[in-house]
């Protein structure tokens, strides 16, 4: 099934949930398909446990040294 017809498919479960059950159950059903999207993803290996989260020891961390020449060099 294309990512077309599912995203139609959770539009349409989002919509009748809102529509019967209320803002609570429409808040509901939204959270429970955000999780179950993020769990589908790390079963499918499409993300890691470790994207959520950034090292503060790795490289890709800006000092402020840094951040302070490249605002300088954009004037």
């Amino acid at each position: 099934m294309s990512r077309a017809m599912w995203g139609l498919i959770a539009g349409m479960a989002l919509g009748f949930a809102g529509y019967f059950g209320g803002f609570e159950a429409f808040l509901l059903v939204l959270g429970l398909g955000a999780a179950g999207l993020v769990i589908g993803r790390l079963l499918e290996g499409d993300l890691e446990p470790g994207d959520f989260v950034r090292r503060r020891d790795s490289g890709q961390r800006i000092r402020d040294d840094q951040r302070r020449a490249r605002r300088d060099w954009r004037r």
